[in-house]
């Protein structure tokens, strides 16, 4: 009788539904969508949260005790607000300084998006490599570190774009973008030196990959441009495990967060439903110094 009872209960078990995850996906501003949208491919069934930050963008502005404060203090309530099992933290300004205090504030597995200078050191064929950044990241020990470490027989240029976050937003919400302004932006990325040149560009912010066809277009010679976030989605899925409802593909549960939400205009709408956003709230956490 004790082993029939047991057994009952490790059947009942293996019926039972298994738990659907929250993902919640955070950016400064709109780049993390293209995170969003790999994660959101790698795990279809999934409840998606997609956070951005816009009352504190850009971050690039922030001291570095003010950007630390700052990101936590958001968290703290959006973790309370959506529950989430998993946190992409898909800014690379933030990730290369912030992570650490938030797994120490956290209980939460946290995913953090860093320049792939690793991969794009194995990739290239020149030994020519440029670092696309936000000047706060090119200026982070890590980000040097992370050249030492893996590209010392490379010749890395790190290229700090003051403009390109700001004129991807400005794209998405419908603005009109010049070529020659996101042509300037990434001119010094390509380099000629002893007749080799640049063949390997890690984009090495989340807004980036947002212009990425415009900056193909308008690149002086081909090279390959590194996205991170494929490999941002691998990881979701080596720590959350395999999509529990793969029946459910393409039908996330997905909704956007703004702390200011003063520049969500409706072309910005009808690019957030693109990636699966349809509903849209605010919630108010005005930035403070």
């Amino acid at each position: 009788m004790q082993v029939d009872l047991l057994a009952g209960t490790a059947y009942r078990a293996t019926m039972l539904p298994r738990h659907t995850p929250t993902i919640l996906v955070f950016d400064s501003g709109l780049g993390g969508l293209t995170v969003l949208a790999r994660t959101m491919q790698a795990h279809p069934g999934a409840h998606i949260v997609y956070a951005a930050d816009d009352a504190g963008f850009p971050y690039g502005g922030l001291r570095e005790d003010e950007l630390v404060t700052r990101v936590l203090s958001v968290m703290e309530r959006l973790v309370a607000r959506f529950h989430p099992d998993l946190v992409v933290i898909a800014c690379n300004t933030a990730s290369t300084l912030v992570l650490p205090a938030l797994r120490a504030r956290f209980a939460l597995p946290f995913v953090g998006t860093v320049p792939a200078i690793k991969p794009a050191a194995a990739l290239t064929k020149s030994g020519l490599i440029s670092v696309l950044a936000t000047p706060g990241t090119v200026a982070r020990d890590y980000t040097r570190e992370l050249v030492e470490h893996y590209a010392g027989g490379c010749d890395v240029t790190l290229v700090g774009s003051t403009r390109l976050a700001g004129l991807a937003e400005a794209a998405l919400k419908g603005d009109l973008v010049d070529d020659e302004a996101v042509a300037a932006e990434i001119a010094p990325c390509f380099v000629t030196r002893s007749g080799a040149r640049t063949d390997v560009v890690t984009l090495s912010c989340t807004h980036y990959p947002l212009l990425l066809e415009r900056m193909r277009r308008l690149a002086p010679w081909p090279v390959e441009w590194i996205d991170p976030a494929p490999a941002i989605a691998r990881r979701v899925v080596q720590l959350l495990g395999p999509d529990p409802s793969p029946d459910r593909t393409g039908a996330n549960e997905a909704v956007a967060v703004f702390t200011a939400g003063t520049g969500i205009t409706g072309p910005l709408r009808i690019a957030l439903a693109g990636y699966g956003l349809a509903e849209v709230v605010i919630e108010p956490i005005p930035l403070t110094h």
